[in-house]
């Protein structure tokens, strides 16, 4: 594969790593699966270590040992500074001459995108946590540091499950309302009340990261009436409004048609609640919003953007968006 405008994509999110080669005419020729990308725990370069691996089973497929621009949408990319610290260390690992790094919800929106010629819209993620942007053709963006409560920022489905352990809490020593939420979340791990949850969660006999089970608990509860567990329901809706208006309003698109993008696993979960108060809200406060779910993988995002930075004609964006709208979902091209 000859280098010219052959591209790098590369989707690094928490957990996972997405990478592709896609050839200059759209075709996708190499792709691999990696570990997750937490440059804050493991520190940057040691983060990059681990795309490295992935990146070189992707170049091995394709047989081809650089390309010519690299775009890479990466977690924990919240501020320009970071996205600037990144692009740097990408840059030395010598992937390609040119390489452009973004914050992963970048990634989310430009799959969502399906108007190639002129990209413009706005996205909210809400998976573990919560995020939000936009962009316009001309390369503008709206954004937010998202990086937790020091930067305003509520939801996401770690914010829910804490939550939704606070109520239940609550409910059981008598501070707070009673909530459904006492029984079925400790339910959920076979325990018999919030104190053993509180317990098991204080002491390591549940793992940390299987607080994220309790989401859909919550969310099943609201589903069955419980009035403390729909009013957190109501409060995602309302917060990933907030930010699709407040974005939108950025970029000058609160008065025409422009899509608004919902992906991450809590939105993409379509629960009938959080799902129309979002588009009741949004028909109220910004009519001409057309929301929609984003189904396709992030990793798409990547390379469309990649795309769009080398000029590549429309025929190309469409060969890379069918490639990946026709099952070839995991790692290994032909998979």
């Amino acid at each position: 594969m000859g280098v010219g405008t052959s591209v790098l994509a590369i989707d690094a999110g928490n957990s996972k790593t997405d990478v592709a080669v896609v050839a200059a005419d759209g075709s996708v020729v190499g792709a691999a699966r990696g570990g997750g990308f937490q440059p804050p725990q493991v520190g940057v370069e040691t983060a990059v270590d681990i795309l490295e691996e992935a990146v070189t089973r992707a170049l091995a497929e394709a047989g081809a040992d650089s390309v010519g621009h690299v775009s890479a949408c990466l977690a924990n990319a919240d501020l320009p500074v970071e996205e600037r610290e990144l692009a740097d260390a990408l840059r030395r690992r010598a992937w390609g001459p040119s390489v452009d790094v973004r914050n992963d919800t970048f990634a989310i929106l430009r799959a969502g995108l399906l108007e190639d010629t002129e990209p413009r819209g706005v996205a909210v993620v809400c998976g573990a946590g919560i995020n939000c942007v936009g962009m316009l053709p001309d390369g503008r963006t709206a954004r937010f540091p998202a990086i937790g409560r020091i930067s305003g920022d509520w939801g996401g489905g770690g914010a829910l499950a804490e939550e939704a352990l606070w109520f239940a809490a609550r409910a059981e020593d008598g501070r707070g309302d009673a909530t459904a939420l006492r029984e079925t979340l400790p339910a959920h791990f076979g325990l018999p009340s919030m104190y053993a949850l509180i317990e098991a969660l204080h002491l390591g006999g549940i793992a940390p990261v299987r607080r994220h089970e309790l989401t859909p608990v919550l969310f099943a509860t609201a589903a069955a009436g419980d009035a403390v567990a729909r009013s957190l329901v109501d409060r995602m809706a309302d917060e990933v409004v907030a930010m699709s208006t407040v974005a939108l309003d950025r970029l000058g698109l609160l008065g025409e048609e422009a899509p608004v993008l919902l992906g991450g696993s809590v939105l993409a979960a379509r629960h009938p609640q959080l799902d129309d108060r979002i588009r009741a809200l949004l028909a109220d406060r910004a009519p001409k919003a057309v929301p929609r779910v984003v189904v396709a993988r992030p990793v798409l995002g990547a390379a469309l953007l990649g795309l769009d930075q080398v000029g590549a004609p429309n025929g190309v964006h469409a060969r890379v968006r069918g490639h990946y709208e026709t099952g070839h979902h995991e790692s290994g091209v032909g998979v």
